[in-house]
């Protein structure tokens, strides 16, 4: 199908052209690097948003309790919420929707080892923390069942911790560090991704629990939810855990105040629409740059078919089929196109790469809006392919328009 001596005819017409040429070629290669560097910026976007999450499920539901402001069955209108066991067992066993859940005590403690302290957050929580968090300990553990059940003194500390109280390098799991007077054995260290300035501790909830200020309960709830695909099917199962908290702990289910409640798994698809939203307006501004570029290409064919009128023409009388001259001027559309096209490319991903490694380079104190602005390969082979099929419709109207030329017009063409 294809012959060497195409492909040397068409480089030939497009050395006589060479300027109007380069400037279409420039055209698409512009088109095409828009289109890659607007699709980095927005997974940029998205990477940034999603990676300061990244330490938090994004099917999770936290809920607290709060002081009612409404009467409910002759109760007095301010009472404060407490959870309790019974509201975590009913979480756990009795709310099909509930996958992964954990209680939660917190406190802000100074953690001691030898000279060396700091002040941090200390959360109590169940072993399914690690699932909703994300925690995956680098060494050592996470804490488990038997940790609750026996009230250890049990903690897992983050990698910044222990460069704080061990600087000297030594290995902290099996030692023992001071919380507010109170021993704890290190059993686990974690990476934390998020950068944060203070990340936490972690101890059995019922060993907080304990040591709390409240001496029962719990300050929050925290659980992964299955099945809830659409942001009606949140609502509803919201709509419905307010009404069976509420018939439980005594408050009216439409009292916002009595239950604080916190859907990062309806924020998550809303945050996706909204992403979704902003990679479809991307797309439709990088193919409208594109297709400017392959309008040129269009029109330059189009000057070719007319300046070779005269060629065309004899190559008919001589025989030529017209399926031979339509894949001539195809081709030299799909060579133009194709070659302008992936040096656009190839510009577009080194951009998008060296902006991604400039930012992986520098220091990040805390969460970031902008992360990895690149673009994957089959975006990049779907570009390719575009680019290919954008070259044979703009050398198909020309093609066709030279595939009618009459021999004997043709020879009177000037």
């Amino acid at each position: 199908m294809f012959d060497f001596d195409w492909f040397r005819e068409i480089a030939s017409t497009i050395k006589k052209n060479k300027a109007r040429t380069f400037l279409t070629g420039v055209a698409v290669a512009w088109g095409i690097l828009m289109l890659i560097i607007l699709l980095g910026a927005g997974n940029g976007l998205k990477n940034g948003v999603q990676s300061n999450f990244s330490r938090r499920a994004q099917n999770t539901v936290t809920i607290w309790p709060g002081w009612t402001s409404v009467p409910y069955k002759g109760m007095p209108a301010v009472r404060q919420i407490k959870f309790d066991n019974k509201v975590y067992n009913y979480l756990a066993n009795h709310v099909p929707e509930v996958e992964y859940i954990s209680a939660m005590v917190h406190q802000n403690v100074t953690l001691t080892y030898g000279e060396k302290y700091g002040t941090w957050n200390l959360n109590g929580v169940s072993p399914d923390a690690s699932h909703i968090f994300n925690i995956q300990p680098s060494k050592g553990r996470f804490i488990n069942e038997i940790d609750i059940k026996q009230r250890r003194k049990a903690i897992v500390i983050n990698q910044d911790i222990a460069q704080v109280l061990f600087p000297d390098g030594d290995d902290p799991l099996g030692k023992f560090v001071i919380a507010d007077n109170l021993t704890y054995q290190i059993v686990g260290l974690y990476e934390d991704e998020d950068g944060q300035s203070n990340p936490p501790a972690y101890i059995p909830f019922t060993t907080a629990q304990t040591l709390d200020s409240y001496g029962y309960g719990f300050r929050r709830i925290d659980f992964t939810v299955r099945g809830l695909d659409t942001e009606e099917a949140n609502d509803e199962f919201i709509t419905r855990l307010r009404q069976s908290l509420g018939s439980m702990q005594h408050f009216e289910p439409t009292d916002l105040s009595a239950l604080y409640i916190w859907n990062t798994a309806k924020d998550s698809l809303q945050m996706q629409g909204m992403f979704s939203a902003i990679t479809l307006v991307v797309i439709i501004i990088g193919l409208a740059s594109l297709m400017a570029g392959v309008v040129g290409v269009g029109n330059i064919m189009l000057i070719t078919v007319k300046e070779r009128t005269r060629e065309i023409g004899i190559r008919k009388a001589l025989g030529a089929k017209p399926f031979s001259i339509l894949k001539l001027i195809i081709l030299e559309s799909i060579m133009i196109t194709t070659v302008a096209g992936y040096i656009g490319i190839l510009i577009g991903v080194a951009i998008t790469e060296g902006v991604s490694t400039l930012l992986d380079g520098m220091p990040s104190d805390g969460p970031t809006m902008f992360k990895d602005p690149t673009v994957d390969l089959v975006t990049v082979a779907l570009a390719t392919l575009f680019l290919i099929f954008c070259g044979v419709i703009a050398g198909l109207i020309p093609a066709v328009q030279a595939t009618r030329v009459s021999p004997i017009e043709a020879m009177r063409a000037e």
